[in-house]
């Protein structure tokens, strides 16, 4: 299983995902994508340099400006999952803290 998702890791690069959208799109430069996505360059440094994921909300918006099918930006980053997992972390809400009555 660890060998398989090496691989997996191996296939995900998103510099072609920039380098299409810039071909694309007729853009110069990191600095044109960021402007045209409405993010600051260092958004665009960090995920060339893998210290940032795509997160959902900036693969939409590559959509919107693109054009292209989530589906081929997905494919174009080298993301070729059918099925997303969900943690049941994410649903389970967060422990209050309890309240101590004080005497009267």
């Amino acid at each position: 299983m660890t060998s398989n998702r090496l691989t997996d890791q191996a296939a995900y690069d998103p510099n072609h995902l920039l380098d299409a959208l810039i071909e694309k799109m007729a853009l110069k430069n990191d600095a044109a994508l960021s402007r045209a996505l409405e993010v600051a360059p260092p958004v665009i440094s960090k995920i060339r340099h893998r210290r940032l994921p795509v997160g959902a909300s900036l693969l939409i918006r590559m959509h919107e400006v693109s054009s292209l099918s989530i589906k081929d930006l997905r494919f174009l980053m080298g993301d070729r999952r059918d099925k997303f997992r969900i943690s049941d972390k994410q649903f389970k809400p967060k422990d209050a803290p309890l309240e101590v009555e004080e005497p009267a």
